[in-house]
């Protein structure tokens, strides 16, 4: 993508959350943030590009669900989400870089959180129940460095009601995309938000996504590839399905990829209606990325609904706003990450 295609994508963005704000419907932009209840804060490592990202929800905790599509997935207490299971609150989700040793930072957040009186009471006990998921970013530096238990409680004191930092932090900081062809043919892509605000009902509904795809970005509104796998001398994108298509498949360690992210609503939702609604909401994922949810991905989208707002609608309808709004985040992951070397970002092209 060209510097000047870059910056009319910005752009576009911009006029579509001025259009859309000032009509009925949903205004885009802002922050998942803008769900009351919903806070967020990062640990990014100085040390290579990795780190952490963590949402906390306050005593009363939000209900959730998940849905996992990729088939090389890492996560922690998701099978407490299924609804058919006791536990009807979550207290904080952490996404984070690593591979599988990042599912540690959940204990860190378990740490912070159980040090306030937050979490689940068994008895004497106070249990935070804290699900989280992790993407492949060990190819980047010395892998021997991933983020821990410390780096999910700086996360939670990081965390804040306000603006979410987007680009190369937190779970995004190692993140890339278009690896269809190995990783020289990538490109560096980071953690993205996104809300919309449905007209005057009151209903909110937000996304954050770190976007480590094997495949290649697109903006959804005009099928562009906006990052991906780079031809050799740099002139353009390779298009990972027309390589596949012509019968060039490439190679790619598996695991090496995944995106992970939550969409969250303060409407109320129980935990089998915010489970559809992490379902549909991989749609934003589809919409925005080709190929998707493949072998070697271990995509997985958490959804929330925190109950702040007394505002009513269809749990169909939220999961509709979720594809939307995780589409637009996948978006704003890759525009606003910063190339690092020999890993250009779609700024730099």
């Amino acid at each position: 993508m060209k510097r000047r295609e870059f910056h009319r994508t910005l752009a576009g963005l911009a006029t579509t959350a001025a259009l859309t704000s000032a009509q009925p419907g949903a205004s885009a932009a802002g922050s998942i943030t803008d769900v009351s209840g919903v806070q967020v804060g990062h640990f990014t490592e100085t040390r290579r590009p990795t780190g952490c990202t963590v949402l906390l929800f306050g005593p009363q905790g939000a209900t959730a669900g998940v849905d996992v599509r990729g088939a090389a997935p890492g996560t922690r207490e998701t099978d407490l989400l299924n609804p058919v299971n006791t536990i009807q609150k979550v207290h904080a989700i952490v996404l984070s870089g690593g591979s599988a040793f990042g599912l540690d930072t959940a204990s860190g957040a378990m740490r912070y959180l159980e040090e306030r009186g937050i979490g689940f009471r068994v008895g004497q006990a106070m249990v935070p129940i804290v699900p989280a998921a992790i993407l492949f970013d060990l190819s980047l530096g010395d892998a021997k460095i991933h983020p821990n238990a410390d780096s999910g409680y700086k996360a939670c004191q990081a965390a804040t009601s306000g603006r979410v930092e987007e680009g190369n932090v937190g779970a995004g900081a190692g993140a890339t995309v278009g690896k269809m062809f190995g990783l020289k043919a990538a490109m560096k892509s980071g953690i993205g938000t996104a809300s919309i605000r449905v007209g005057s009902t009151g209903v909110v509904v937000g996304a954050l996504v770190a976007v480590n795809a094997a495949g290649d970005v697109f903006d959804s509104h005009t099928g562009r590839i906006i990052a991906g796998a780079r031809q050799a001398d740099g002139s353009g994108f390779l298009d990972s399905m027309a390589q596949i298509r012509a019968g060039r498949f490439g190679s790619l360690m598996e695991g090496a990829n995944t995106s992970i992210g939550v969409v969250a609503t303060n409407i109320a939702l129980d935990k089998a209606q915010a489970t559809k609604v992490a379902q549909m909401a991989h749609d934003g994922l589809a919409r925005s990325t080709n190929p998707v949810h493949t072998p070697l991905d271990g995509d997985t989208i958490f959804a929330v609904a925190t109950g702040t707002s007394s505002a009513k609608t269809n749990h169909g309808i939220i999961g509709a706003l979720a594809a939307d709004v995780l589409a637009q985040a996948v978006l704003r992951a890759v525009l606003s990450a910063h190339g690092i070397k020999d890993l250009p970002a779609a700024r730099d092209l």
